[in-house]
């Protein structure tokens, strides 16, 4: 059974308020349009700094959240490493979701 924040991520998906892989979150954090990005537990060294690095200098926030697998399945997908949330509700509700997962 998938969480709640997970299932956030899918609602947000099916709303069309996400860009995924690496290519389409790299854009849509540079052109201003990510409220957060979620980067999977097991995604490689290389593409966790990136993406902590990137989301510092362009002041976004970014979470280290589940697994490649999972993030990709809450999006109907196969595996995504990174995905981006464009809208700021969507992007709350993940959050407080993540940081108090009992609620």
């Amino acid at each position: 059974m998938m969480n709640k924040s997970l299932s956030l991520i899918g609602l947000a998906s099916r709303a069309r308020k996400v860009s995924s892989g690496e290519f389409s979150v790299e854009k849509a954090v540079k052109t201003g349009y990510a409220n957060l990005v979620i980067v999977a537990n097991d995604a490689s060294d290389n593409t966790r700094k990136k993406f902590n690095d990137m989301c510092k200098f362009y002041e976004t926030p970014i979470i280290f959240y589940s697994t490649k697998e999972e993030l990709g399945h809450a999006l109907g997908k196969e595996y995504r490493a990174s995905l981006a949330i464009l809208d700021e509700n969507f992007a709350k509700g993940i959050i407080d979701k993540i940081e108090s997962p009992l609620v």
